[in-house]
């Protein structure tokens, strides 16, 4: 029997990346205040450029910007903007560039045996809003909450970003 191949180079130093990105933002995202706007983003992103050594000027900071690419920095966004709530079995994805806060089941096929888009009991939900911190700055009225397919969309209060 063959043995199993190894992960090329470039392979693992892409995975290690990968890994290293995800660990900097989940473990510095908390850092930033006001947390869900666009400025705490914001603060991220120039405190990974000055961590990098660029200065603190506007072309330099808009060089850092353009060398992630969009695609590591629509990845860097999500993770920044997303918090899993195993407790709850919930995943919340509150990016402030949207109009509405999702919420959905971590495991899908759990969630999917258990009914349609109104199985996401809004009391979970509400519990997931609460812990994550974001209570004081979505609807609270639950009227306003919509159940969609496999989610519940909770739409910002006026005026937050």
């Amino acid at each position: 029997m063959d043995p199993e191949p190894l992960p090329s180079v470039a392979s693992l130093q892409g995975t290690l990346f990968d890994f290293a990105v995800t660990e900097l933002v989940r473990g510095h995202r908390e850092s930033f205040a006001p947390l869900w706007t666009v400025e705490s983003w914001a603060k991220l992103l120039i405190w990974l450029a000055l961590s990098c050594g660029c200065s603190g000027e506007a072309r330099a900071l808009e060089a850092f910007a353009g060398a992630l690419g969009p695609a590591l920095t629509a990845r860097m966004r999500r993770l920044f903007f997303e918090r899993e709530l195993a407790d709850l079995n919930l995943r919340v994805m509150a990016d402030p560039a949207e109009q509405q806060v999702l919420v959905l089941p971590l495991d899908a096929g759990q969630e999917a045996d258990a009914g349609p888009a109104g199985s996401l009991d809004p009391e979970r939900v509400a519990a997931a809003l609460q812990a994550v911190g974001l209570s004081g700055v979505v609807m609270a009225d639950r009227h306003h909450w919509q159940p969609l397919e496999a989610l519940m969309a909770v739409p910002w209060q006026t005026g937050h970003g």
